[in-house]
């Protein structure tokens, strides 16, 4: 099913949900409530449902509009002892800030996460997990064969690709082309935006405003950019392209840089 990515984010909104397919959800963190505002993802199968991600607070409505939806859903596939599957794209602070809210929890379970290549079956969905370090050893990538998407984390979106070791990162962007140039891809989804809509111009880290900043969707084309990109950026420092830049190491200058932006800013 071709999914639907046309939607206007509204940070008004603590979390904004989007329908994609029937069957797949992507919510939003506003980024009113944390400048990170990371992107969720729902997908529903047959047996259980899978959260990657949960934010960047601990007291966001999540679990509130999580069981909603699962709620919602299963209005309409009638079905009893449905699980939810909370997984990460990775465990940095921002993507998880909100697991107690679902510890220990009925008819949930927490993934002890794990990088490792394998493949999670929801019940008539399959889901692919590539492991992908290099913007955190435990990054993980999730290709859903039923919408084409692939869903990247931190370690591919229209902003700063923050990379932590290098050779790993290159390593982790090839194997994404070259898992994208053998299966069908209708969509790369990443966990945040931080680019705006003039290319190269990114907003200043910790702004709570992105006026006019891209949409969330990637190309199999901009993810072979990124590979390209990848091989001019082995300098550590910040590295900037129209559609991304490439943050390899502590980057202090450019951090500096983006403290006085924000300050600007909000004279």
């Amino acid at each position: 099913m071709c999914p639907n990515l046309d939607v206007t984010w509204d940070a008004s909104q603590p979390l904004q949900v989007h329908w994609i397919t029937p069957d797949t959800v992507v919510l939003r963190q506003s980024i009113e409530a944390d400048f990170e505002a990371p992107f969720l993802y729902l997908l529903f199968g047959r047996d259980r449902a899978l959260l990657l991600d949960t934010g960047a607070t601990a007291d966001s409505p999540l679990r509130e509009v999580i069981d909603f939806l699962v709620g919602e859903w299963l209005a309409q596939h009638p079905r009893a002892d449905y699980q939810l599957v909370v997984a990460h794209s990775h465990t940095h602070g921002d993507h998880v800030a909100g697991d107690a809210q679902f510890t220990d929890q009925p008819n949930t379970v927490v993934t002890a996460h794990s990088a490792a290549l394998e493949s999670m079956d929801l019940g008539a969905r399959m889901i692919t997990v590539l492991p992908i370090p290099g913007h955190h050893p435990s990054s993980i990538a999730i290709y859903d064969a039923e919408t084409g998407l692939l869903l990247t984390g931190d370690t591919m979106y229209p902003g700063r690709l923050y990379v932590d070791d290098f050779p790993a990162f290159a390593a982790s962007i090839s194997l994404l082309c070259d898992f994208a140039d053998t299966h069908p891809v209708t969509a790369i989804l990443g966990a945040h935006i931080e680019m705006s809509t003039t290319p190269g111009r990114d907003f200043p880290i910790g702004s709570k405003r992105h006026p006019h900043e891209v949409a969330l969707p990637m190309t199999v084309e901009q993810l072979h950019a990124i590979r390209d990109a990848v091989g001019r950026s082995a300098r550590p420092g910040a590295h900037r392209f129209p559609d991304f830049a490439i943050w390899n190491g502590p980057c202090r200058r450019a951090h500096l840089s983006h403290r006085i932006r924000l300050l600007l800013t909000r004279r």
